[in-house]
């Protein structure tokens, strides 16, 4: 079938999971890690004034208050007549000195779960969200090998304690996104411009999943365990080993220490003569990436050689006059239900995010929220799009009549 073949509505499968997605250093506030100390560090203050930007805007701070105010925002997710919510426990609220566990936060994520599950909500727990305790930062991170016992000793932990409330686990969020940013670009902290360390750090975090991934199904019976990749759309004669190397190779590394895939998609990247970026660009959002639904086809079509089920953890648009969210929503949903046609087990869609957030490097300035928030007064006001999206979670599927709607465009 031609995606503009018709505009006849769409249902998804039978127990299709419904989410939205946030991350603990994006929403929780308070939190005290490698990336909060960065956000304060002198060179990353001078930077931000020498461009001529106010380093208030950068740092996280309080972010949503979400620690304080979870119920409250679960039962926003609840609104939106979802079934489940992807989540992060925050490491370094855990073990916030080195081998000294927290028994209150263990409690405090315990009563996170607990509000999930007595809405509805099925929990999906990602255990590193890219910040890590500021000691373990001290002893190198992931850039030394013998450090990842810490990561998998943390992850046992947690499958413990939650195992038996918790049935779907990430162990990594993005590692591609992490490792690129941090060793190649070199402008997320620790901030070292290395393609061997880029090589070494990668590596590492294969091994730290796979360890991760062995010893949780030791430690507890029937979890299902994956990461979210953070996969584009390649397009160009160099696609095929652009590809490889960004979507594939790790999931390669790690295919028999996964029961799912999580699937992050926000990019498409046209390739011409050796150069990258080439897009059209015809429609953008506030950060200026290209908006591009059908790349969610084509990414879910060359996860189908892998024969796992699919979860697509991350989806969403910085949209802050939420002019586009819902046709963006609407749209990749389509592409999306195009691919469980054609045999890609897809089984839920997590929509980035619940709220407005803390946007790592890009600060307090992009809302990708289906929730406005004021950071000011931490209101919380539901965008148009919400409603959208709270309709296509309560029908699973999409309607004729939202589909001209929303405009049925690619």
């Amino acid at each position: 079938m031609d995606y503009n073949e018709n505009m006849k509505p769409i249902q998804f499968p039978e127990g299709f999971l419904w989410g939205t997605a946030i991350a603990a250093h994006q929403v929780e506030g308070g939190n005290r890690n490698q990336w909060s100390e960065w956000e304060k560090s002198l060179d990353r203050t001078n930077y931000l004034i020498a461009m001529g930007i106010d380093p208030k805007d950068y740092i996280s701070g309080q972010a949503c208050d979400h620690y304080n105010r979870f119920e409250a925002d679960f039962d926003l997710a609840r609104g939106l007549n979802n079934n489940a919510h992807r989540f992060s426990i925050e490491w370094s609220r855990i073990e916030p000195e080195e081998n000294r566990i927290d028994v209150k936060e263990i409690e405090h994520y315990r009563r996170v779960i607990k509000a999930l599950k007595s809405r509805g909500l099925e929990p999906f727990v990602t255990l590193w969200h890219w910040t890590v305790p500021v000691w373990f930062a001290d002893k190198g991170g992931f850039e030394k090998r013998n450090n990842i016992i810490y990561f998998v000793r943390f992850c046992e932990r947690m499958a413990k304690e939650f195992g038996k409330d918790v049935k779907f686990w990430i162990t990594i969020n993005e590692p591609m996104i992490y490792t690129s940013s941090s060793y190649w670009h070199g402008n997320w902290p620790p901030q070292k411009k290395s393609v061997i360390t880029f090589f070494r750090v990668s590596g590492n975090l294969v091994q730290a999943h796979r360890r991760a991934y062995d010893v949780m199904h030791d430690a507890v019976d029937g979890l299902k365990i994956g990461i979210a990749k953070n996969n584009v759309y390649f397009e160009g004669w160099l696609a095929p080993i652009a590809s490889w190397f960004w979507n594939q190779r790790f999931l390669n590394r790690i295919q028999d220490y996964q029961d799912f895939i999580g699937l992050n998609y926000y990019f498409h990247n046209r390739i011409k003569k050796f150069r990258f970026g080439q897009n059209e660009n015809q429609k953008v959002n506030d950060l200026g990436w290209e908006i591009y639904p059908e790349g969610i086809y084509h990414t879910l079509k060359e996860l189908k050689h892998y024969g796992k089920t699919v979860y697509i953890t991350e989806n969403g648009i910085a949209d802050a006059k939420d002019e586009r969210r819902a046709a963006f929503i609407v749209n990749h949903l389509r592409w999306v239900h195009k691919a469980i046609q054609e045999g890609v087990d897809v089984r839920g869609y997590f929509h980035w995010s619940l709220l407005d957030n803390f946007e790592w490097a890009h600060g307090f300035g992009p809302r990708f929220g289906l929730f406005e928030v004021d950071y000011k007064t931490q209101e919380r006001r539901p965008r148009p799009s919400s409603r959208i999206y709270g309709q296509i979670s309560a029908a699973n599927g999409i309607t004729e009549e939202l589909i001209a709607k929303t405009g049925g465009q690619r």
